[in-house]
Order: structure tokens, then C-alpha cells, then sequence
């Protein structure tokens, strides 16, 4: 059970909002801005604000009867829908009350969306977009001109539209002196928002389930969608960790769900690239960042010759680190480099033992896809590197080829 509103409005039956009863108002606008669902109760008798008697008796048939329109949902969207009913009531009482409740009904989009994403307009400046995305923590942000989304602007739109040149991870683990010159020289370009944003938007409406918008995004190798009411209107935003945590909590639950997919059955081997850049402990530092620019997955994996795992090597942290022991220079080649500019050179000397995290976290290849889910989550990480029950490498399983796996879609993995 959990904790949810129960939201009643007592209206006469002849109350009208723009023509039409206004009972089938508010009863529309509750299912297009998707809640949970409403019941109208006509009355038999009763006495509102007048204080008249109004009966459905045989000799009263013209009186204007009494009438109850009952919404229950959680209590965040009970709330958001307050100020919308206010406009739509010309009369009645409205009174809530709190209690326990159970849906049994399919996982759907509005249930796991976040219902009140950051936006943008068309013409905000590209630096604005950068710097409101770092301050926000996302990686995506909507594009909104008078309550419509007409586009996105992500991650990928950034380093494929603009100047930005690094992954908006890598940017935010860049000392301040380094960001604030590299959103001057987005600044500079005069770019804005609707000259890098993907439109229009790949959307979803919010009372669709959530194994459809898994699919969606499965089908368009997508990390997030654009969730609408049944206007148009933004609701919200649905992205590839709402709807993986769904289904990991989902499958710890006593009696399964009809709409959760069957290959939540299947384990982390399923789901894995088998193709792992890997090196010694002793594999020259200048080695491994060549490694790891050539492959999408941005990391290698340090073995023993047994391939048992030692460590890992991760663009991302090498920046946090020669930012935390301030290496300008390193720091700097580290950044070009990462922007596509040229080969390591002479200046990185060590070895991958060096540099490495030992603290690698792993699950193994019987591992199930629920708990290795759960555990991505948890440490907040889109890929974890398997092993076998002794602890040898066998490969690495990310976000993406799990939604593309429970979203219907079998990858061919190296």
C-alpha cells in the first residue's frame, strides 16, 4: 500500500463550465493530464449552498440532483492538479482526505516520469543551456515555446552542434577556471538553443506504459522522451534510468506484473559487450589513452595474465584527478585529447597501474538483470564490468544494450 489522496468535488448537476456540464470537465481534464482515474456519483438527494432539497423524484425530475466526481491518485499529482480545477469549477465544495491504496493497473509513463523537468526556450543562449545543465546534474533539457516541447537539447546535440568538444560528465569535472572558458568560447559562437536541439522531440503521452516507452526508446536509441498530455502540453520527462529502476524495483515484487518483460529473466551474460579493452598493470600510461579514445566505451580494464581484475582506467576519473592534484598541463593535453584533438605524446609517462582504481565494481555473468540494475543504480554508474565466478574478466554490461534488451530489441554484442 501507499499513501495517496483522495480528492472530492460536490457540484450541482446543472453546473456549467464553457457550455458543458462541468462535472465531464473536470473528469477530461483529470484523465488528459493523467490521473490515476475519476467516478462521477449522481445523488439521489441532498441540499448545497442554497440550501434547497433536491431529490430524483418522479414529480422533481427537472431539479438540479446532486453530484460527486471522486479522484484518487498519489498525493504529488493530486496536487498539481488543484490549481487547474479551480479554473474549472463555476460552484461546488472541494475537500481532500489522505489514506492507503494499492493500483493495480500497468506501469505507466506518468507513474515514473519526472513531471517537472528544467527547460528552455528557443532562444536561449547555448552557454546558458551548458551552465543551467551543470548546475541542474542532467543531460538533457527540453526546448518549450508556449507550453509546447518543439525540441531537446542533449548531450550528444552539444558535441555535435556546437563547440562544447567534451561530454558534459567529463565538462563538470573540470576545475572552474577551465568551464567558465570553455562556456566563453560557447558564448562566442552566438549559438542558441534552436540551432542545436533535435527536432521535433520524440514524444510519449503520459497514460501510455512504461514497456512502450521502453520500446520507443529501444527502437530509437534514445535515452529519454518527451512525455505530453492529451493537448500537446509538456508533462514531463521520461529517461532510460526512470524506466530501468522501474522495472528492477518491479521485479522485487511478491506477485509479478503481467506488462514487465521477459527477459528481466535473463542475466548480466546476455547483456554484455565481450569485446573489453584490457591491458597489464605494466601497459605504458601513453598505451592506455590510446586505448581507451579508440573504443566508444571510454575505459579499460586492467588484468593479470590470468585476466583476473585488478583495476580499471576511466577517462572521466583521470580529468577529476589531474584537476585534484593540479597538473595544468596534463590537464589540458587530457582535455584535447578527449575533444578529438590529436595522439598522447611524450608527456604521459607511467604505467595503467598508476592510475588505476582498484575498487572495481563487478557482478558476475549469472548475475540477473534485476540485481544488476539495481546495483548500476545504487553506485549511480552506467556499465559494470563482469566476471566469472573467480573473478576473470568476461566483459561489460551497459544501460543501452539492457533497454534494448527488455525493450524487445536483441543486440548483436562483440
Amino acid at each position: 500500500m501507499i499513501d495517496i489522496e483522495i480528492l472530492r468535488i460536490f457540484l450541482g448537476e446543472t453546473a456549467r463550465h464553457e457550455g458543458r456540464p462541468a462535472y465531464e470537465a473536470v473528469v477530461e481534464e483529470a484523465r488528459s493530464r493523467g490521473l490515476a482515474g475519476a467516478t462521477v456519483l449522481r445523488g439521489v438527494a441532498g441540499f448545497g449552498a442554497d440550501s434547497r432539497i433536491h431529490t430524483d423524484s418522479i414529480l422533481r425530475l427537472s431539479e438540479d440532483l446532486p453530484v460527486v466526481v471522486e479522484i484518487v491518485d498519489v498525493p504529488e499529482r493530486i496536487q498539481a492538479f488543484l490549481p487547474r480545477l479551480e479554473a474549472l469549477l463555476p460552484e461546488g465544495l472541494v475537500s481532500l482526505s489522505k489514506g492507503k491504496g494499492a493500483f493495480h493497473l500497468p506501469l505507466r509513463v506518468r507513474d515514473v516520469m519526472s513531471a517537472k523537468p528544467v527547460t528552455v526556450s528557443p532562444a536561449a543562449p547555448v552557454a546558458d543551456v551548458v551552465r543551467l545543465l551543470l548546475e541542474r546534474g542532467v543531460k538533457a533539457v527540453p526546448v518549450v515555446d508556449k507550453g509546447r516541447p518543439v525540441g531537446m537539447v542533449t548531450g550528444g546535440d552539444l558535441l555535435n552542434r556546437s563547440s562544447m568538444g567534451l561530454r558534459l560528465d567529463i565538462h563538470d569535472r573540470l576545475p572552474k577556471d577551465m568551464q567558465d572558458e570553455l562556456l566563453r568560447g560557447l558564448s562566442a559562437t552566438g549559438l542558441a538553443a534552436r540551432d542545436v536541439m533535435t527536432s521535433p522531440p520524440v514524444s510519449v503521452n503520459l497514460c501510455a506504459t512504461v514497456p512502450e516507452a521502453a520500446q520507443m526508446m529501444a527502437d530509437r536509441r534514445l535515452k529519454r522522451l518527451v512525455v505530453v498530455d492529451d493537448a500537446g502540453d509538456l508533462a514531463g520527462v521520461i529517461s532510460r534510468s526512470d524506466v530501468l529502476r522501474t522495472y528492477s524495483r518491479a521485479a522485487t515484487l511478491p506477485t509479478a506484473l503481467p506488462c514487465l518483460p521477459p527477459a528481466l529473466a535473463r542475466a548480466a551474460a546476455d547483456a554484455m559487450f565481450r569485446d573489453v579493452p584490457a591491458c597489464r598493470p605494466d601497459t605504458p600510461l601513453r598505451q592506455v589513452l590510446e586505448m581507451i579514445l579508440q573504443n566508444p566505451l571510454r575505459r579499460v580494464v586492467v588484468t593479470d595474465e590470468d585476466q583476473t581484475i585488478l583495476g580499471i582506467v576511466l577517462d572521466g576519473d583521470l580529468i577529476a584527478r589531474y584537476a585534484r592534484e593540479k597538473h595544468p598541463g596534463l590537464l589540458h593535453s587530457l582535455a584535447r585529447l578527449l575533444s578529438g584533438g590529436g595522439a598522447p605524446g611524450s608527456e604521459w609517462r607511467g604505467t595503467a597501474a598508476d592510475v588505476m582504481h582498484e575498487d572495481v565494481i563487478t557482478v558476475q555473468e549469472t548475475t540477473p538483470l534485476p540485481e544488476v540494475l539495481r546495483i548500476m543504480l545504487h553506485n549511480h554508474v552506467r556499465r559494470l564490468v563482469v566476471s566469472d565466478d573467480a573473478g576473470r574478466l568476461k566483459g561489460i554490461a551497459d544501460r543501452d544494450t539492457i533497454l534494448r534488451l527488455l525493450g524487445g530489441r536483441e543486440c548483436p554484442l562483440g
